[in-house]
């Protein structure tokens, strides 16, 4: 299989360019032109073509395609090009920008500068500030022959870091991973229903208006102040976020549109919840509003690239991309599932959504050892009824509903070590209300009868501390994960490490308190959170082994959370997805004895997949 290393340089202006505009919009634009390509061989010499799109083409025809390995920096960018306006498909799809964020972490920058100065491989030029406004045929000779100097310099650049990459022992694995990620994006089969989403564009904005007449809001002023706009929410159900005010040392009401916990409210499940704090910001639009419009420009210029990005996390967990995140489609409320279900399977095709039950809570069992919450999982049992038994003292045949809810979110959400505090908010965010007193009475339950995962979050408390000495060795399950004290990082099964940047302790008021650096700043860290890293990276390692095989034999077109979602033919349904299931019930050989259980739905829309 040859390897082809490319760069496309194309036509930007001030308002037509990737900073003001989405990959998908940017491309597909009337106003898009390629001015250039350059495109290296293996380890060839790097050619630089110029021409009109029909003279691109033919040059591009004469490459053996089918048979090579496409490699880019933000392949998102130049496989969409190659595939939406030539029509080339190659075998497998490379991407250094993937590589690097898995390599090097979510927190440091991935530009192709930033690259080439960490591994000293050369310098980035600059001859692309040059070319701004210009079009192919507004560069002189002299002027086009520099451009493709400074683009066959970005081959080059790509090329090498690659073999870096691949010398540095980068999982091939991964690589697998990485193309069935980009092909969600640069060879999509999703389409988009329009008249759904025209007429769910007309329900946001009436129900918009009338939830804020609802609200008595008939002046944004009204919103703007901090009392008022904290009681509005308060009537939604919604606990205000509160911070510590810089200024006066005191807490304060965090309102701030940089406000982590305000900026969460704008994508709250609740769309009222939505609705006053877009009037707030002074929006004209809620996120549902604007995702939903964005989807009817997609559909008119056609398919749905599905733009989901390989490790987008710290955890290598993937995330939304191009600005329309189908990580957090709604599924609740009076409009919910409308996203989802305006995404359907082409004509001939149906679509299986399969998701891994209760993935993170059987990690934890299973790392932790809890043998009897592990057989539990294993045998079928239905865990949430057990914990609500052991929580009101009653047999299993006796639970209620609501009684089940609250062994549910016990067990989904105390696993990491959560206080009374957070789990009575986190109870009456979704609408159940208990005193502070019951809350700690449920959380010591949870830990009296799980006290082997009480026991990890101190084992890997005391290896944060470990971590930062510098010392290396196996934590938890055998063959599982491997502290690397020197790198301060823990190595997953995947091969690749998940990082602690810059890990330090100093003294707190209940002894050492750890930390590390983020983008954001230093993000604190201890045993309850490491646990919690450490089960959803291990469940990521699961499922992209789990979407490996389904890939094998049918078309993952999106993965969201711990579900993978399937294009397969209509006439195969039936087995497609008995194939599907028994994919995402795979255990890797590292996991042996980890009880994973799945659950499927199958559907023409994704949002009717139940």
């Amino acid at each position: 299989m040859d390897l082809i290393t490319l760069d496309f340089e194309t036509f930007y202006s001030k308002d037509f360019s990737l900073t003001k505009m989405t990959t998908e919009e940017y491309v597909r634009d009337p106003r898009f032109e390629i001015v250039g390509v350059g495109v290296k061989v293996n380890n060839g010499d790097i050619e630089w073509a110029s021409g009109t799109h029909e003279e691109l083409k033919e040059y591009l025809d004469g490459f053996d395609w089918a048979n090579s390995m496409v490699l880019a920096h933000n392949t998102m960018f130049d496989g969409a090009i190659l595939s939406w306006l030539f029509g080339i498909r190659p075998r497998v799809w490379a991407d250094t920008l993937c590589i690097a964020r898995a390599v090097h972490g979510v927190e440091v920058g991935g530009s192709l500068k930033a690259l080439a100065e960490r591994y000293n491989i050369g310098a980035k030029g600059t001859e692309i500030l040059n070319a701004l406004n210009k079009r192919r045929l507004d560069f002189t000779d002299d002027e086009l022959d520099r451009y493709g100097d400074y683009c066959i310099n970005d081959v080059q650049l790509t090329y090498d870091l690659f073999n870096i990459f691949l010398k540095q022992g980068f999982p091939k694995k991964e690589l697998r991973i990485i193309d069935c990620t980009l092909r969600m994006f640069i060879n999509p089969m999703l389409e988009l229903d329009q008249d759904l989403l025209a007429q769910h564009l007309e329900n946001i904005k009436q129900y918009k208006d009338n939830l804020l007449s609802d609200a008595g809001v008939t002046d944004k002023k009204e919103l703007m102040s901090n009392d008022k706009f904290a009681e509005l929410l308060r009537s939604k159900g919604v606990e205000p976020p509160t911070k510590v005010s810089p200024t006066t040392g005191k807490e304060t009401f965090a309102f701030a549109k940089t406000d982590e916990g305000f900026k969460a409210l704008a994508e709250h499940e609740n769309p009222s919840v939505q609705a006053l704090v877009a009037a707030r910001l002074g929006n004209k639009s809620t996120l549902e509003e604007t995702r939903t419009q964005r989807f009817i420009d997609i559909a008119g210029r056609g398919t749905l690239p599905v733009p989901v990005r390989y490790y987008a996390a710290h955890t290598g967990r993937w995330g939304g991309d191009d600005k329309i995140n189908l990580q957090n489609l709604p599924s609740r409320g009076p409009n919910g599932k409308m996203l989802k279900k305006s995404i359907v399977a082409p004509a001939g095709y149906t679509l299986i959504d399969c998701d891994s039950s209760q993935i993170e809570a059987r990690v934890l069992a299973w790392f932790a050892g809890q043998d009897d919450l592990t057989d539990a999982f294993r045998n079928k049992e239905d865990v949430y009824v057990k914990m609500a038994a052991r929580i009101y003292e009653t047999s299993e045949d006796q639970i209620t509903k609501d009684q089940r809810f609250v062994g549910k979110t016990t067990i989904l959400g105390a696993g990491y070590g959560m206080g009374a505090v957070k789990f009575q908010a986190q109870l009456k965010s979704f609408g159940t209300d208990i005193s502070l007193d019951e809350a700690r009475r449920i959380i010591n339950i949870y830990r009296d009868a799980n006290w082997k995962i009480s026991h990890v979050w101190r084992e890997a408390q005391h290896m944060v501390a470990a971590m930062e000495r510098g010392d290396s060795y196996q934590f938890g399950k055998k063959g599982a994960l491997e502290v690397i004290g020197n790198r301060e990082a823990i190595r997953l099964p995947s091969k690749l490490l998940m990082r602690y940047q810059d890990l330090r302790g100093e003294q707190g008021e209940r002894g050492i308190e750890y930390s590390y650096k983020t983008r954001r700043g230093r993000t604190r860290i201890y045993g309850g959170k490491v646990i919690e890293n450490v089960c959803q990276a291990l469940a990521r390692c699961v499922i992209g082994d789990q979407m490996l095989l389904i890939n094998n034999k049918y078309r993952a077109v999106l993965t969201v959370h711990d579900s993978v979602i399937a294009c397969v033919p209509e006439s195969e349904a039936e087995t497609a997805q008995q194939y599907v299931e028994k994919c995402m019930r795979y255990v890797p050989t590292w996991a042996e004895g980890l009880p994973l259980e799945c659950e499927s739905g199958v559907a023409n829309a994704y949002g009717d997949c139940e």
